[in-house]
């Protein structure tokens, strides 16, 4: 198309660049590290967990990436911050989602206060001056996987309870903020999964029964796979895509009905184990 035709037809101006970048902005052989807690880390220990889900959409769609799983249970952003060299950087991925927020609002008086004035305001235990700060922390995080060459993609942090009025998601409510303004700032991807979490709990309507989590904080498959989904929109994938990635996941769907019947098992097993034990007289 020539400088000509965009005169005579100056909107086609504004819809060809789109198109052009309209496409997945992970390409084959690049490494995408997933750093996060519990969560993250049953994204990747379960088969339909969303970092398996994320991997699996990809490749539907004609992308191999390499997974780096970075998840570890009760992590919270000084401790994500204090090994991201080790576990993100030191492998030399291309892209890193960034996970964090529920522990350190769910953990209370453990737990890392948003922003200096919170922490003096807040009732925090006597080692709450070295975890710093949430907001210091996250963006110590971000600034130095950039500065490494590394893509951020952050996400919200997802619901503490699955109750939007619930006391922790109304003091999670500030850090999520926070990270949608640090996303807008620094021209970063967002894949706003508390917002995609509401709107299904609300068209959902079951207050009683959990929907996308197993306990009101991990997550479930229905769970799973809304963070997939926003992790993959936040890499670029059309809607279109997302239909091609969606269906890829029927078999991982089904491996995690058998690894959480293994799970309960193995659980109901060691149960057994522990009464027998209670139960045996000491000589």
């Amino acid at each position: 198309m020539n400088i000509q035709t965009l005169r005579i037809f100056p909107a086609l101006a504004f819809i060809f660049p789109a198109l052009a970048s309209a496409e997945i902005a992970v390409k084959s052989g690049d490494k995408i590290a997933f750093l996060g807690d519990s969560i993250t880390q049953g994204g990747w220990s379960n088969p339909a967990g969303y970092v398996k889900l994320v991997i699996a959409g990809l490749e539907a769609n004609g992308v191999k990436a390499e997974p780096v799983p970075a998840g570890i249970s009760g992590h919270k952003s000084d401790q994500m911050l204090a090994r991201l060299d080790k576990d993100v950087l030191s492998k030399k991925p291309q892209w890193m989602t960034l996970s964090c927020g529920v522990n350190d609002v769910w953990h209370g008086p453990r737990g890392v206060p948003l922003d200096d004035a919170m922490a003096k305001a807040g009732t925090y235990d006597d080692n709450v001056v070295t975890r710093g700060t949430y907001k210091k922390n996250i963006t110590a995080i971000i600034d130095q996987a950039t500065a490494a060459g590394v893509k951020p993609v952050i996400l919200t942090a997802t619901v503490i309870q699955e109750n939007l009025a619930s006391k922790e998601n109304g003091l999670l409510a500030p850090y999520n903020d926070f990270l949608r303004q640090l996303a807008k700032e620094k021209n970063l991807p967002l894949a706003d999964l508390f917002a995609m979490f509401a709107e299904r709990l609300k068209a959902e309507n079951k207050p009683n029964v959990k929907v996308l989590t197993s306990d009101g904080v991990h997550m479930n498959t229905e769970g799973n796979k809304i963070m997939a989904t926003g992790v993959l929109k936040a890499f670029g994938l059309s809607d279109a895509e997302l239909d091609k990635a969606k269906a890829a996941w029927a078999p991982l769907e089904l491996a995690a009905v058998e690894y959480a019947k293994k799970q309960a098992e193995a659980r109901a097993k060691a149960a057994i184990e522990k009464a027998k034990k209670q139960q045996t007289p000491k000589k």
